[in-house]
């Protein structure tokens, strides 16, 4: 796994495997967010699947698929209701990380600094400056 901690509540990483779910645990994740559609492959675990590992593996589980360009504001929402509910640290993945780290970016957006959101985002490997001009500073 090439797991990308983005700050101390939030990692991403590229597609996971349900046989993966007990060594993210051991590791200390307690959550898991899936941001890969169903399908998006062939030979990808589905969500199902995942679902079911990460709750053997005692982690909790939630399904958020994006699909390439379909980032919505409703979906950034959802991201940002489940890292407010889900017991940390969280692991989100999709195909290569770059989905959950912007949709994780855009659901901070007006609680941490642009800056904050751009540096940590770049810190894991991420290019984020993308978005930008979507982020706003907290109030």
């Amino acid at each position: 796994m090439d797991i990308r901690k983005i700050d101390d509540t939030i990692s991403v990483t590229p597609q996971i495997l349900p046989e993966e779910m007990a060594e993210l645990a051991a590791l200390g994740f307690r959550s898991v967010i899936g941001n890969r559609p169903d399908g998006e492959e062939a030979g990808q675990p589905g969500q199902d699947q995942i679902a079911r590992a990460a709750a053997e593996a005692g982690l909790e589980f939630r399904f958020i698929p994006v699909r390439p360009g379909g980032l919505t504001p409703e979906l950034v929402a959802e991201f940002g209701a489940a890292m407010a509910e889900m017991p940390g640290p969280v692991l989100a993945y999709c195909r290569s990380g770059t989905r959950s780290a912007t949709i994780w970016a855009l659901s901070q957006s007006g609680l941490k600094s642009r800056d904050e959101i751009l540096t940590a985002g770049a810190s894991a490997g991420y290019d984020l400056r993308g978005i930008a001009g979507a982020l706003r500073d907290p109030d």
